[in-house]
């Protein structure tokens, strides 16, 4: 038992020492971060926060959200990422779009939710531009009609 523990001990001994002598073979990692471009000076939106109001449960809208190239480079849509499945993007995924080019994304909900709503919609560019659009508004259930009058019923039976 002796022999194991001082076996084990100079391994451990050794590998600390070892440690100690070799050098970092990995890069140092620069501190400079590079300035994320600011999506204003590149992108125009018309709506960022639209307001669908009141809708009928169940009744599916949508909403065209304008977006204009005012940089001078061209710009694409890579991917718009929405938060449920009662959420559909529409838009031409990879086209580039000119400097001065006006395009859009069309945002559709269900409406399968009842009372107030509000949602997300992540859309990326190249360049690593991203912007979130938001909508909401508040669905209702539509009355159904009076329940059907089964005193008439009867009274028809009961005529017979």
């Amino acid at each position: 038992m002796k022999k194991i523990t001082l076996v084990l001990t100079s391994l451990f001994v050794a590998a600390i020492v070892n440690a100690q002598t070799t050098t970092a073979t990995t890069p140092a990692v620069s501190t400079q971060i590079t300035p994320k471009a600011d999506i204003a000076k590149v992108l125009e939106f018309k709506e960022e926060n639209h307001d669908f109001g009141k809708i009928p449960y169940g009744k599916p809208v949508e909403f065209d959200v304008a977006i204009k190239n005012i940089s001078s480079e061209p710009i694409k849509i890579e991917n718009v990422k929405v938060g449920c499945g009662c959420t559909t993007p529409k838009y031409e995924q990879g086209k580039t779009y000119a400097p001065g080019e006006t395009f859009k994304v069309t945002l559709g909900f269900s409406g399968y939710a009842e009372g107030a709503f509000e949602k997300y919609v992540d859309i990326f560019f190249n360049n690593g531009l991203t912007k979130q659009i938001k909508f909401h508004g508040t669905s209702y259930k539509v009355e159904t009609p009076a329940p059907a009058n089964t005193s008439i019923q009867k009274m028809k039976t009961s005529s017979k």
